[in-house]
């Protein structure tokens, strides 16, 4: 779909395919395997959309006239995608191309919430052993320092303010809200920072090894768009960024003050705390509110992910490519290269 990982080069992209694979496989296989620390699948396929689809249909997962019905959702992850989406999305309609993007992009949104609702629960179990009486044990304050860490908070010997603040931060962002931005920002995920980087959300970097616009604004510094190794790993940052850059105060707050109510918090309740996202200001959240509107991404807020192991899909581009896996994928079995690829993606 949206990029191959890095760039177009054939080596990179048959290195990070041999990480991602775990026996020899033909395009069109589906097979179980264990890693150390997650069960999953192995899906490849040919790359084209139509196959893409065909993989969808055959999870019970495609149909535009079932779009609000279909809140479960299986865990597929679009690990590793073709370059064919640039061409063939031109040949497509509409409303299949969006279809199509938004059905590849859901899963990883849902799991990426999964897993921070996941650190939210082990902060709601000390809070409430706080209101108890209970202190926080030595584990729990390592256990804290790594999150406020994570989170982008300074140190207090105040727990109690931490964990409010924690709180506040650990916690999802609506899946109309990620679907419509990555839509917005990423073109349906043509444009050539999704391309050539996975970079659906436009992220700036001042790293020096971002993806330069061709319109590079000197005035700006030496900014550059984040590239990423995996569409997975473009939603989490994401994530993570609207969850700890002080730009987006407003946006916890509001979201913070939602759940204060009793409320679960949806894309169409925060997008006025995003005018600080693009230059646009609230130009942009007016844009981000039709995309969300028009085509009803509104109901994904309540989609959640079916039970069972996760599905990394690999699309390709060629037998040659397959031929390549299939000499070199014995040997890195054999190391253990693929557990702790799979450890970096962060699955779990």
């Amino acid at each position: 779909m949206y990029a191959t990982l890095f760039n177009h080069s054939l080596p990179t992209k048959i290195f990070v395919l041999l990480l991602l694979l775990c026996c020899l496989l033909q395009p069109g296989m589906a097979v179980s395997s264990t890693s150390k620390d997650q069960d999953y699948e192995v899906h490849i396929h040919a790359g084209k959309v139509s196959e893409t689809i065909d993989f969808f249909k055959s999870r019970n997962f495609w149909g535009a006239e079932r779009h609000n019905e279909d809140l479960d959702v299986p865990r597929i992850i679009m690990a590793v995608t073709s370059n064919r989406w640039e061409t063939e999305s031109k040949n497509i309609e509409v409303e299949v191309k969006k279809e199509f993007f938004y059905r590849a992009i859901v899963p990883m949104v849902l799991l990426s919430n999964e897993l921070i609702l996941k650190e939210r629960a082990e902060i709601e179990v000390i809070v409430q052993q706080r209101k108890a009486g209970d202190k926080i044990n030595p584990k729990q304050r390592t256990l804290l320092d790594v999150f406020a860490e994570k989170y982008g908070l300074e140190e207090t010997s105040d727990p109690d303010k931490l964990l409010s603040q924690l709180l506040e931060r650990i916690d999802i962002i609506p899946p109309s809200l990620a679907l419509g931005q990555a839509a917005y920002e990423s073109g349906y995920g043509t444009s050539r920072f999704a391309r050539e980087g996975n970079a659906l959300f436009g992220q700036w970097t001042y790293s020096g090894d971002g993806m330069k616009p061709k319109e590079h604004r000197a005035s700006k510094g030496n900014y550059g768009v984040a590239s990423y190794r995996w569409p997975f790993e473009s939603v989490r940052s994401y994530m993570l960024n609207l969850n700890t850059h002080n730009e987006y105060q407003a946006f916890r707050k509001n979201r913070a003050t939602l759940r204060a109510q009793g409320k679960q918090p949806t894309g169409l309740e925060l997008t006025e705390n995003l005018d600080g996202y693009s230059e646009r200001g609230m130009e942009y959240v007016t844009t981000l509110n039709g995309i969300i509107t028009v085509n009803n991404l509104a109901i994904l807020d309540q989609a959640y992910l079916r039970d069972g192991p996760v599905t990394l899909a690999v699309g390709v581009t060629s037998e040659q490519e397959i031929a390549e896996v299939e000499a070199k994928i014995e040997e890195l079995r054999a190391s253990g290269e693929l557990d702790r690829v799979i450890r970096e993606m962060n699955l779990e």
